[in-house]
């Protein structure tokens, strides 16, 4: 099928800029040299999943609790795929009560919610709490781990393995910043809910054993809920092997960063640290964005349709980052097809949009149709049919 092709300069995107290779580039202000107080540390920009800054990104090293992450972006999705719902029970078993560490002190055969159980993961880091939903969700905790693995290797995160699901330091158990950085960015932005969430500072659940029914306090241990101007989120970790570990969320305007943190020798270190992190994507970086999903940018004939023509909308918004000051011109192309068969479904293909910066490609996505165009009856290609010899 051929295509048409519409070019339109736009100020819609920009290109990341990690070295100054253009006259242009080095006019502008480069960001200052950054060093992080840990082993291992990233930052990264949600809506473009762009790295900005690294410091052994991709070394392999223990993440405590920060594990977590993952178990809470798959009860999200269980929730989303309506294998679980929120008001589900979950009785504790045996094996999830034994859970050393952080902990919500259940006991075997106590029932919780899944909403309370995820409360407990995301606020208080229970390691009880995660194994529950775990084997709620998958039968036992192995299956669970297969399941993470799997959702691992889906996002790209080829140098994690996966072994519990709450982060205990076991063999075989390790990620790395980048990684951490990628499931995180994952989580926040297909469930930007989970902000409501990780931002509750101080909360309760109600322990229901068969003694009867007392509370008990959780305490968020992100310090950076309280302590940093624009925090979102998420995890928190420590062991005796990972020492201090943090994937700190946080958004200023329409920015949100992603500062993880590995391997710090101490809380405060890591805080310190991701904060220090945090404020330098905010002072050095921005980010721009293309089209919003939704928008109509042009229309698309409909061959035999019970209408002439088709919205062509941006499937998906396009972002990345660019450094503060470059202003550079980018190029945005709408190719669109010529034409299309009726019926139509909705969401159908009907062309792309891609966004470039001196002829290198940044990003593109799908124009699909609005909404469904059918077939036209007899009586309206008749109609047309007449028009037509009249005029």
């Amino acid at each position: 099928m051929r295509k048409g092709i519409i070019k339109i300069a736009a100020f819609v995107l920009a290109m990341v800029v990690l070295t100054p290779i253009t006259a242009k580039a080095e006019e502008r202000r480069a960001p200052l040299a950054l060093t992080v107080d840990a082993p291992s540390a990233v930052i990264m920009e949600a809506s473009s999943g762009e790295v900005i800054f690294e410091q052994n990104g991709s070394q392999r090293r223990s993440p405590a609790s920060v594990t977590k992450v993952m178990t809470t972006l798959l009860v999200y999705e269980a929730v989303a795929q309506n294998r679980i719902s929120w008001d589900d029970v979950v009785t504790t078993s045996e094996h999830a009560a034994s859970m050393g560490g952080s902990q919500i002190y259940l006991e075997p055969g106590e029932k919780q919610t899944v909403r309370d159980l995820l409360k407990a993961v995301v606020i208080a880091s229970g390691n009880d709490a995660a194994v529950a939903l775990a084997e709620f969700i998958s039968g036992s905790e192995e299956s669970f781990v297969d399941l993470m693995n799997k959702r691992a290797q889906q996002l790209g995160m080829g140098d994690t393995s996966f072994r519990n699901a709450c982060g205990l330091d076991a063999q075989g158990h390790f990620t790395t910043a980048k990684d951490i950085a990628i499931m995180s960015r994952e989580l926040i932005t297909k469930f930007p809910e989970v902000r409501e969430v990780a931002t509750i500072w101080m909360d309760i659940i109600i322990h229901k054993t068969p003694r009867g029914e007392s509370e008990f306090g959780l305490t968020n241990t992100n310090k950076l809920v309280r302590w940093y101007d624009g925090t979102t989120g998420l995890k928190t970790g420590s062991t005796g092997e990972a020492k201090y570990c943090l994937s700190a969320t946080a958004m200023r305007g329409d920015m949100e960063l992603i500062a993880v943190v590995m391997g710090a020798d101490n809380a405060t270190v890591r805080f310190q640290e991701a904060m220090k992190m945090l404020d330098y994507g905010f002072a050095n970086y921005k980010v721009v964005h293309g089209e919003l999903a939704g928008t109509v940018v042009g229309q698309v004939p409909v061959a035999k349709g019970a209408a002439p023509n088709v919205d062509a909308m941006v499937q998906q918004r396009i972002s990345n980052v660019t450094e503060k000051g470059n202003n550079t011109e980018l190029m945005a192309e709408i190719v669109l097809f010529d034409s299309v068969q009726a019926p139509v479904e909705a969401g159908a293909v009907v062309g792309e949009i891609i966004y470039t910066y001196e002829g290198e490609l940044i990003g593109k996505t799908a124009l699909v149709a609005e909404e469904a165009v059918d077939k036209a009856s007899f009586a309206q290609m008749a109609g047309r049919i007449l028009a037509v010899w009249f005029r």
